[in-house]
């Protein structure tokens, strides 16, 4: 158990940053230090807290982003709509899952998108332009803070359903949905890198307020304990999150891409570990 308040805060820190940079929220990093660090939580006390940090990283991490206008709203809130039935019941359904089962389900995503970014990520680089008059295809084109103009075509339909599946998923296990979401776009819809991490990020901070809201209304964050570790690691993460953003305008998009595969994959394996 990670008992010093400072210490926490670092962490925030840590996951404020690098949450913010691939537009994943920070919960694929808190949520197995949890479960490493603290064997007596519940899966929806670990999700509960997970989201809390979540929320407060993607909606610091938003207005960055925002700011840079780099953020499709069109986009952007469609898929946030779509993703709060799911949120709901993700939330729901967690007290239902074994703590032994919540680590396991959890590894195995992270080698599947660990495995899937890194193969995939040479691609996203040389992703074709579809043509605006594509049929069944939605045609956007943003220019963002800097000047750098951006054209990209995609199916509303596909992001829609996937926007439903990622409300689910992302809460139960309390991942905030960034490292679903942002593959996804870049590689089923076709978004630029950088549009699809902030784009992710905004969404990701209306779901994972829904989520909140639905966990306080549960109880899960009646523990002083569990309050004091939401509270230090919010202080961390305000001043990540900002970093972050500003770094995203540093680093390439395919790097981005692969430093979260890589740091899934090590990830899982000290949870399976963890639990043989």
């Amino acid at each position: 158990m990670i008992e010093n308040f400072y210490t926490l805060i670092l962490l925030g820190f840590g996951i404020g940053s690098i949450g913010t940079l691939i537009g994943a929220g920070g919960g694929f990093i808190l949520v197995p230090i949890l479960i490493l660090f603290y064997p007596e939580f519940s899966p929806e006390i670990i999700t509960a807290i997970s989201l809390a940090v979540v929320a407060t990283n993607a909606t610091v991490g938003s207005l960055s982003y925002i700011s840079a206008k780099k953020v499709d709203f069109k986009a952007g809130i469609i898929f946030a709509i779509a993703t709060v039935p799911g949120s709901i019941i993700g939330v729901f359904t967690t007290k239902y899952i074994p703590r032994h089962l919540f680590d396991w389900l959890f590894a195995a995503l992270l080698i599947t998108l660990a495995i899937f970014l890194f193969i995939r990520s040479e691609t996203n680089s040389k992703v074709d332009l579809i043509r605006s008059n594509s049929k069944g295809l939605t045609h956007h084109k943003l220019t963002d803070k800097s000047g750098q103009f951006y054209e990209y075509a995609f199916s509303m339909r596909k992001g829609i359903i996937i926007s439903i599946l990622v409300g689910f998923f992302s809460p139960l296990l309390g991942i905030g949905g960034g490292i679903i979401h942002v593959p996804a776009m870049t590689h089923v819809l076709h978004f630029p890198v950088h549009l699809a991490t902030a784009t992710s990020h905004f969404i990701l901070a209306i779901m994972s307020i829904v989520s909140v809201v639905i966990h306080a209304f549960e109880g899960h964050y009646s523990d002083t304990a569990t309050i004091r570790l939401i509270i230090a690691l919010v202080i961390g993460i305000i001043p990540g999150a900002l970093i972050g953003a500003r770094l995203s305008k540093l680093i390439k998009g395919i790097f981005i891409i692969r430093a979260l595969s890589i740091a899934l994959f090590f990830v899982a394996i000290r949870i399976i570990l963890n639990n043989l």
